[in-house]
This record gives C-alpha cells, sequence and structure tokens, in this order.
C-alpha cells in the first residue's frame, strides 16, 4: 500500500522533503519533480563551488529533471549552512543568483515552478517573494513517522559508515580466504583430489560455488548477517574476478533465473569475446524492469557486512559492488563514497572509475526516474 504525505503550504511541504528522500539534506540542492499535483520523489544535488558557471550548473539540473517521465512542474529546496544577509532593502537569501538561474532555466523549459525555498541554520526563507523572512524551522510541522522509513534525521552521508568489525574476524576471513583460494588453484589446475592440509570448509566452499554460484548468491539474501567466515570470504573472491561480480549484481537486481542466465552469459563472453545479451547488459545500466529495492537493500547490507570483515587488498572489489548497488537504488552519493574507497586502495579499478565516471555525468538508472508511488 502506498503511503500518502500530503503538504497544502510550503512549510508543510519542507516538513515531508527528508521522508521523500530519506534523509535530511546539507549543503544540497534538492529537487522535487511534479506531475500535476504529486510529487514521487526528491533528487539531491550538491551545492556547487563558486567557481562553477550558474548556467552549466542549471543545465545539469535540467537534464536531470527532464529524465523523470511525465514531469511537468519542479519545486526547489536549498539546504544551507550560510546565513541569509541583512541588506538595506531587507534580507538576502543565500545562493539567490544560484537558484533564480536555475528555476528560470527550469521556467523556459516549461516547467511550472512551484516552490523556491531555503533553509538556513537560522530558519527558512522563501525565494518566490519580494521580501523574504527568516520563519523558525520550529514552525515546521513534521509529518508522523511513516512505517519503513527509518529515521531520517541524518544528512546524505548517514549510512554510509560500515557496520562495527574487529582485527581479530578480518583475521579469520582473511585465513578462509587463504584457504579457498589454494583449493580453487587445485581446481583451476585440474587436480582432482584434495591436498592434506586443505580445509574441509574451504573445500565445500569451493565446490558450491563451481557448481551453483547463483545458488550460493541467492542463499547470502537469506541470511545477510551470517557469521561463516568462508562464506563472506567466498563472497569477497567473487567481487573481486568481474565477470562473477557482474553476474552476482545483476542476478541481486533480478532473480535467481536471470542470475543463472547472466552468468552462462558472462562466462561464454570470457571464453570466446561473444557479446553479453542485450537484456543482462540493459539491467545492469539500470534500465529495464526497476528492481524490487528490498531485494538491493539486503543485498548492499550483504556487501557492507563483507566489507566490514574483509581484508583490505580484498576490499576493492566488494566497495564497487556497494557503489553499483547504492546506485541501483538511486543513492548517488553513497555510491560516490564507496568509489572514493575502492579508488583509494585500487587508483586502476576500472568498474570503480566508470561508476564514478556515471555520477560524475549526473547519470542514475532509468528505473529511479519512473513514477512510483506518490505524495501529494
Amino acid at each position: 500500500m502506498s503511503t500518502i504525505l500530503k503538504a497544502s503550504d510550503s512549510a508543510e511541504l519542507l516538513g515531508i522533503v527528508p521522508t521523500l528522500a530519506g534523509f535530511t539534506p546539507r549543503q544540497s540542492l534538492v529537487l522535487l519533480p511534479f506531475h500535476g499535483k504529486r510529487t514521487y520523489g526528491a533528487m539531491r544535488l550538491d551545492l556547487p563551488a563558486d567557481d562553477v558557471d550558474p548556467e552549466e550548473y542549471a543545465d545539469t539540473v535540467l537534464t536531470l529533471l527532464t529524465r523523470v517521465v511525465g514531469i511537468d512542474a519542479v519545486a526547489a529546496v536549498v539546504y544551507t549552512d550560510e546565513s541569509a544577509q541583512r541588506i538595506p532593502d531587507g534580507l538576502l537569501l543565500p545562493r539567490l543568483g544560484l537558484i533564480e538561474t536555475v528555476l528560470a532555466v527550469c521556467h523556459d523549459a516549461g516547467l511550472r515552478v512551484l516552490e523556491g525555498l531555503c533553509v538556513t541554520p537560522e530558519g527558512w526563507g522563501d525565494y518566490l517573494i519580494d521580501d523574504p523572512v527568516i520563519s523558525p524551522m520550529s514552525g515546521i510541522p513534521w509529518p508522523a513517522p511513516v512505517p519503513g522509513a527509518g529515521d531520517v534525521s541524518g544528512d546524505q552521508w548517514a549510512g554510509t559508515e560500515l557496520p562495527p568489525g574487529d582485527l581479530a574476524d578480518r583475521e579469520r576471513v582473511g585465513r578462509a580466504l587463504c584457504d579457498l583460494e589454494k583449493v580453487l588453484e587445485r581446481h583451476r589446475r585440474g587436480v582432482a583430489a584434495p591436498a592434506a592440509d586443505e580445509h574441509p570448509q574451504a573445500i565445500d566452499a569451493a565446490e558450491l560455488l563451481l557448481d551453483n554460484l547463483p545458488g550460493f548468491a541467492e542463499a547470502l539474501l537469506e541470511a545477510p548477517d551470517d557469521d561463516d567466515p568462508f562464506a563472506c570470504a567466498a563472497l569477497l573472491w567473487c567481487l573481486t574476478r568481474p565477470m562473477l561480480r557482474d553476474a552476482i549484481l545483476v542476478q541481486w537486481a533480478t532473480n535467481l533465473e536471470f542470475g543463472c542466465r547472466a552468468l552462462d552469459a558472462q562466462l561464454v563472453f570470457g571464453e570466446n569475446g561473444e557479446g553479453v545479451p542485450d537484456a543482462v547488459g540493459e539491467v545492469f545500466l539500470g534500465r529495464g524492469v526497476r528492481p524490487d529495492p528490498d531485494r538491493l537493500g539486503c543485498a548492499l547490507q550483504l556487501v557492507r557486512r563483507a566489507l566490514s570483515r574483509a581484508p583490505r587488498d580484498a576490499r576493492p572489489g566488494a566497495f564497487t559492488a556497494a557503489a553499483w548497488l547504492s546506485w541501483a537504488l538511486g543513492r548517488s552519493t553513497h555510491a560516490g563514497h564507496y568509489v572514493e574507497q575502492a579508488l583509494a586502495i585500487d587508483p586502476q579499478h576500472r568498474m570503480a572509475a566508470l561508476i564514478g565516471t556515471l555520477l560524475s555525468a549526473a547519470i542514475l538508472p532509468e528505473w529511479t526516474l519512473r513514477r512510483g508511488p506518490a505524495a501529494t
């Protein structure tokens, strides 16, 4: 069932922005694309640096907005740490020139401008009135908690911190990874008989990866907090190998059957260079049927848990997987954080660099730009 959040004036609209966004923005421009009287979510951009051309920034804003299906109006909210300035004629809201440019570009493109608001440390104001005032945030009628929305009091960075991990756990996973790689290397050389020093759990994990990788990836979603170091090591091993990583991510965005298809396609591509089927590639590019956000969220939880237990040299692939999952969920800020972490360890990581390029170009998955449950 959809949850309907109603806003009849500017103050009430400000009250529902954190719920729509999933956090309380800072140093941000938040856009609410409307179709008629309804908005279906929030889009956030960092406020630009002083040396950024406002026209170029406004063009980026318009490009994002016009990707949303059916949009005919927009509301914009600036969240800034700057204070309004007293001038002889009254009050000057921060970023006035920027927001005027953004709203003018939207208006010229045929979009109705419904709101232009500014949230400062002292309160909030309205760009669209001639003599703005700062009203206290205490007057904002925050809505009742929405089931499933969680805590939205943190800013856009909230939730990027990895779950708690300890050195002993990382050492266990590191040893399990070494044991697993030893077994997999034996299989690669075509030796059937296990060596005397091979760990039994490493043998079991290797056989599962080799015989039923999609089943392994699916089972992980059912127990994302499992403490088995060999299951964690097996996942980390897969995420360091692009073909396996990509097949698993596509499966998590779809289902087990499609995951089997994606893995077969990746293996064929690895053997003879045959192209990956369009249907598989489309998912990876954020096109097609919108994934189940709960399934993607569970996958992200699983990967973040693995990252908290991973040795440093096993982290870039997992950080990249976390970046793609965050991007697929529409959380570009989180995706950018994970990309930075991956590239800090491996500056040449190709997939991390590719996702970073998508983020720099403000490219979002197409499925996040389709209208879903609405707020009025």
